[in-house]
């Protein structure tokens, strides 16, 4: 599934439509001897429009971060190295508009000696793209419409160089790249350089007025890679807890409820993650009328998800390019996304119970979050009522949770709907939840305990309840017997979960105790869901709702 396509609307100012121009008039199609010209699919195209969007007023170019993800063998690597080349000679700085009112560019060049580099964490990975970097610029007219100088490890230019770059360079900070695409992100990672260098590239690019792309294949949860921090980004603007601009993602997946042992399955979620590149006799799933077949064998693919020896996980993320898990997590991206229900609506006066984890201030590091949890009892839809996290940047410095936005959500949460049941984890916020005892519990039809029928600790000594608790969602998430709204903070939280074994049984935590990636609403959907379990046992789920709005 996409995190953002890039579709064209044709109505935003861009100059995509020229650089395709241009890299079919200039560029040679790498892999062939017949010096046919590069020609870029629809939805490499589409990719392009937005990548090199415009501002309507300012006439600048818009993007200057972005993400192109898809699976093994799609064809990012020559695709990436099409844009390096139009980068370095073509006319893509953005200079304003013409009578016409197109956007018009002009070349790095004219503003500064133009430094373009194919990076990644080892050599083997830039001839990824350098390879058909090298063919393409040698079978079409560059060398002498454009002065380039092809070597086997650079291209020199009239003013200027191509070339590849590792993060064990040691002139890499001060390196004025205008344009640099970054390979296989999902494997740069601390411990190889990967992070440091994509960070350096990302500032030069930054102080030039620049861009990068990094062309990954699925991450995996937890590993800290850039490709997962560059996603991570993403969706807190998304989420509006970032105020960053500028950056493009997109990323397109086999549908998580693809069956790879079920053939027809397996083929549909490969010609969907393939799209335009899929040499499916049928052709493209992606557009109508649907594109004629391209280059990716999916017969061949498909032969490799049969050999026993691959290994499923990595089949997910190669070929359906599937954010899967990290190998301790609680439950799978696939798992997690195939719940959800964007059609499932709770209406005002519906039957619900509550489910709440909350937190306060810390001295260091990222807040944890804070979120109340809404379950239907006619059929155990989980649905997002509000999730507080942290801001990211300076926006974020000294936060803590409103509480008295929290303490608000609760009392609009039972003035909206038929409420019978809330439990919440008391941790850090005893004193409010003494108070929603006192002022909901009488009424509550389902209560945790006679003395505290909301209080449901997550710590301490009910590990054995707690246990039980998780293993009971855990299942029923696992069977099919709940759906959530997919809110973007429930998906995360619930996929950020990992599995840590006690004495009693398996129990979930954060990755580590300072991690920023919070699994708050993970907690409240559990207590929600055991609410409800508790709601079914006592008959209360089978009555007809007689009051609305919590009007007692």
């Amino acid at each position: 599934m996409p995190w953002r396509g890039p579709e064209f609307e044709g109505e935003r100012p861009t100059l995509g439509w020229y650089v395709l121009d241009w890299m079919m008039q200039n560029l040679a199609q790498p892999g062939r001897d017949d010096g046919a010209p590069f020609l870029p699919t629809q939805e490499q195209a589409e990719f392009l429009l937005g990548f090199y969007e415009v501002h309507p007023v300012t006439g600048k170019r818009v993007i200057h971060r972005a993400l192109l993800s898809r699976p093994r063998g799609w064809g990012k690597s020559p695709f990436v190295g099409a844009i390096a080349l139009a980068e370095a000679c073509a006319d893509v700085v953005a200079d304003g508009f013409d009578a016409d009112g197109e956007p018009v560019g002009r070349p790095w060049h004219s503003l500064r000696t133009p430094l373009v580099r194919i990076a990644a964490v080892t050599e083997q990975q830039t001839d990824n793209t350098w390879i058909p970097l090298l063919e393409m610029a040698r079978g079409g007219s560059l060398s002498t419409d454009y002065g380039l100088d092809v070597l086997d490890t650079v291209i020199y230019l009239p003013r200027g160089e191509i070339s590849p770059i590792t993060s064990s360079a040691t002139s890499v900070k001060g390196d004025p790249a205008c344009f640099a695409s970054l390979d296989q992100t999902e494997e740069w990672k601390e411990a190889n350089g990967g992070r440091r260098l994509a960070k350096t590239l990302r500032f030069n690019a930054t102080k030039l007025g620049g861009s990068i792309i990094e062309t990954p294949n699925a991450f995996t949860p937890g590993e800290g890679s850039v490709a997962e921090q560059s996603a991570a980004d993403y969706q807190a603007i998304i989420d509006g807890r970032s105020r960053a601009r500028g950056i493009l993602v997109d990323h397109r997946e086999a549908p998580p409820d693809t069956d790879m042992t079920d053939e027809a399955s397996l083929v549909e979620g490969l010609r969907y993650a393939y799209g335009d590149s899929s040499d499916h006799p049928d052709g493209c799933v992606l557009h109508d009328p649907p594109c004629g077949p391209g280059w990716s064998p999916i017969e061949g693919i498909t032969g490799a998800f049969w050999d026993t020896s691959n290994d499923p996980q990595d089949l997910r993320a190669d070929f359906l390019n599937q954010i899967t898990h990290a190998s301790d997590a609680w439950l799978t991206e696939p798992e997690v996304r195939a719940a959800s229900d964007l059609g499932k609506v709770v209406e005002p006066g519906e039957r619900i119970v509550l489910g709440f984890d909350g937190s306060r201030k810390r001295n260091r590091k990222i807040t944890d979050a804070t979120a109340l949890i809404g379950c239907r009892l006619s059929d155990g839809h989980l649905f997002t009522i509000r999730v507080w996290e942290q801001p990211l940047g300076k926006a974020g410095e000294g936060w803590q949770v409103p509480a008295v936005e929290v303490l608000a959500a609760v009392v609009e949460a039972f003035a909206t709907y038929d409420v019978v049941g809330f439990y919440a984890d008391p941790a850090k916020w005893e004193s409010h939840v003494a108070d929603w005892e006192a002022a909901y519990g009488p009424r509550l039809q389902v209560q945790a305990t006679r003395q505290h029928p909301i209080e449901w600790w997550m710590t301490g000594g009910r590990s054995v309840l707690i246990v039980r608790a998780l293993d009971k969602f855990h299942t029923a998430f696992t069977e099919g017997e709940l759906t959530h709204d997919g809110s973007s903070a429930l998906v995360r939280h619930l996929c950020n979960a990992r599995r840590r074994p006690s004495r009693s049984g398996m129990q979930i935590a954060k990755a580590h105790p300072d991690s920023p990636n919070k699994i708050d609403a993970a907690v409240a959907a559990v207590l929600a869901w055991q609410c409800r379990l508790d709601a079914i046992a006592k008959g209360v789920a089978v009555e007809e709702a007689e009051m609305w709005g919590g009007t007692f």
